[in-house]
């Protein structure tokens, strides 16, 4: 049996009223005006992270969908709509995606949307000198042959090969549109953002910005372009308050000082008051998993690899810690994400015994005196990165894990670092593990994890099969061609286990009773075009 777990679910310490936001409460509405305010966790945007043309961060394109449109608009149910493009068309080898650009479109400076301005853009975002890596990937990296301005208001992007992914990744902020302007004079600023620097065609203008306290989005009076025919918000103001501790975004949407507030943990928002409407959307994307590297130390053995995973009871721990609000995972694609291969569900269950018997097999058969397998005179140990901050769930999460895999004599030693120190480690891949989710609507996104040239392959896969494979579900547009190349990937994950996915998170946002049209999108991220106050 597995050792007894200590779950820090940490109560909420501080009071409320402590709290310094900048606008004490949520403002003064009407129909038309005052001020929506939205706490999210956001402590890395100040980090570089307030570009999502760069940014690998889910928050920066959360946040930044406020300023940033895209050329189509994705729906609840995957489809595609007009947005800055009125039509397209698609080549039938996937090469060319040619878009009808809509006339009435200016950005924030008064600079004019255009087919010159898509080519900035996209040009901008491929160029090595940007550091992109998402976004990038998203354009096809090495697959994008360019952006033709064929009129005014017609543009043709081009791919080197068929490109089926890209309608999908022309829909995300990662995608989205600066001003040309600010392309020439500020590019370089735009990781830091600010007023002037970020600026695009949304519904609002970022007015404000004080680093890991707020930002401040005051509509855009003239926006007459929303991806439902949507003109300009209702509300005056779009408060964004950074608040890392979860307990104190709860504190905040409670007593009202926050019309809504995102980034919820289960435990916490199943015990908010029935005047608060919960809304849970699953992400779709690669679930939160933990990374193996196995170029380095114990997980180059495939049998070790294997007992890792399955000596973690991630059911139980799920469970326990998520309130059965988030599914345990058991692909590296989540449920909600087009190509999830559901014939996996069930099939490596928490097995301490099928485990232990790996680790034999592996010839860690000894033990030190505390409990720690070892073979050759060193013991089963490996050494876990994790960025800061981590909220408490997680913390939960990984004592969780540590547990059990002591249990079978697998030492796990986990160390929360600063940006800077992780990114240290991480570049060299000095580590055996890390962890994360990564949210995306395209099951593409396993090509930046686990393709031998993929920015986000912690676990260095380098393997030519897995290569044509990910190479492959690009190159054809047909449906179901395309979920049968990635149901082998995921097959293959499961033996392999390059990736040990642990559970599929959901963005959970609690909303006062005051607040009316709020929407979401796929991703469960907030959509403020209609939203009254009062």
């Amino acid at each position: 049996m597995p050792a007894p777990r200590r779950l820090l679910l940490a109560a909420a310490a501080l009071s409320v009223a402590a709290l310094a936001l900048s606008s004490c409460t949520a403002g003064p509405s009407s129909d038309d005006g005052g001020e929506v305010v939205w706490a999210i966790e956001g402590a890395n945007l100040s980090e570089g992270h307030m570009d999502p043309q760069t940014s690998q961060l889910d928050v920066s394109a959360m946040v930044q969908r406020a300023v940033l449109d895209s050329l189509v608009f994705q729906e609840a149910d995957g489809s595609f709509s007009p947005w800055l493009a009125t039509d397209w068309e698609i080549s039938d080898d996937a090469t060319e995606y040619t878009f009808h650009l809509r006339d009435d479109v200016t950005f924030h400076d008064g600079e004019p949307f255009d087919a010159e301005a898509v080519k900035a853009n996209f040009d901008r975002i491929v160029d090595p000198e940007t550091a992109s890596a998402q976004a990038a990937s998203m354009l096809g990296a090495d697959f994008y042959a360019g952006t033709e301005v064929v009129d005014d208001h017609t543009v043709t992007v081009s791919f080197t090969q068929p490109y089926a992914p890209f309608l999908q990744a022309a829909s995300t902020a990662q995608l989205g549109f600066y001003s040309p302007a600010v392309l020439e004079s500020s590019a370089d600023e735009l990781k830091a953002g600010g007023p002037g620097i970020t600026v695009g065609t949304g519904a609002f203008e970022l007015t404000d910005y004080t680093p890991k306290q707020e930002i401040v989005y005051t509509r855009n009076d003239d926006y007459a372009w929303g991806p439902h025919g949507e003109g300009a918000p209702k509300v005056e103001t779009l408060r964004v308050e950074i608040l890392p501790e979860a307990s104190v975004r709860v504190g905040v949407v409670e007593s009202g000082e926050a019309d809504l507030a995102s980034q919820l943990p289960p435990n916490l928002a199943a015990e908010l008051p029935d005047s608060l409407t919960v809304d849970s959307i699953e992400y779709p994307g690669l679930p939160y998993s933990l990374f193996l590297n196995e170029k380095h130390g114990v997980f180059a053995d495939e049998r070790v690899r294997q007992a890792f995973s399955r000596a973690i009871d991630i059911d139980a721990a799920v469970e326990e810690i998520y309130f059965g609000k988030f599914p345990r995972a058991w692909s590296i694609l989540g449920s909600t994400t087009p190509g999830y291969d559901a014939s996996l569900e069930g099939t490596w269950p928490f097995d301490q015994d099928e485990a232990n018997r790996l680790l034999d097999e592996a010839g860690w058969t000894t033990r030190d005196a505390d409990g720690i397998r070892t073979k050759d005179g060193a013991r089963l140990s490996a050494r876990w990165i994790a960025w800061t901050p981590v909220p408490d769930d997680r913390v939960a999460l990984a004592n969780a894990i540590q547990s059990d895999l002591k249990a079978v004599g697998f030492d796990l030693v986990r160390e929360v670092l600063e940006p800077g120190a992780y990114n240290e480690q991480y570049g060299p891949k000095t580590f055996d593990v890390t962890d994360w989710g990564f949210s995306g609507a395209d099951p593409d996104l396993l090509r930046s994890h686990l393709h031998t040239d993929g920015f986000q392959n912690a676990s260095q896969v380098s393997d030519p099969e897995i290569d044509a494979l990910l190479e492959g579900a690009i190159a054809t547009t047909d449906t179901d061609a395309r979920a049968e190349l990635y149901a082998q990937l995921q097959q293959w994950n499961a033996q392999h286990v390059a990736i040990v996915p642990l559970y599929s998170p959901a963005l959970i946002t609690a909303v006062g009773d005051t607040v009316s049209g709020l929407a979401y999108d796929i991703y469960g991220r907030p959509l403020f075009y209609g939203v009254t106050v009062g």
